[in-house]
């Protein structure tokens, strides 16, 4: 009787969950075509543009908060055209 009801009720939950993720999917797909900016479309600013603000990231600051003072490891690729730079260069 019970192992009946469940299996009566499986496949009505099993669509209700295909449905709502389908759902989900579609709306997120929608955010990210309205993103793109089309030929004709007017121009918008989008909402939380971030030109022209600072971005400090985590790895930067030190125990209390603040900008670290401590010397950064930097990478050099080979095809790089500049010339290296000593480690006490100011420059």
């Amino acid at each position: 009787m019970i192992s009946e009801f469940f299996a009566r009720l499986l496949p009505l939950i099993y669509a209700a969950c295909f449905l709502g993720l389908l759902w989900q999917a579609f709306r997120i797909m929608g955010r990210g075509f309205a993103a793109v900016p089309r030929p004709g479309d007017q121009n918008r600013v989008p909402r939380g543009d971030r030109t022209g603000r600072l971005t400090i990231h985590p790895e930067l600051l030190d125990a209390d908060g603040q900008l670290t003072r401590d010397d950064l490891l930097t990478v050099r690729f080979g095809g790089d055209q500049e010339q290296p730079a000593s480690p006490n260069d100011p420059s």
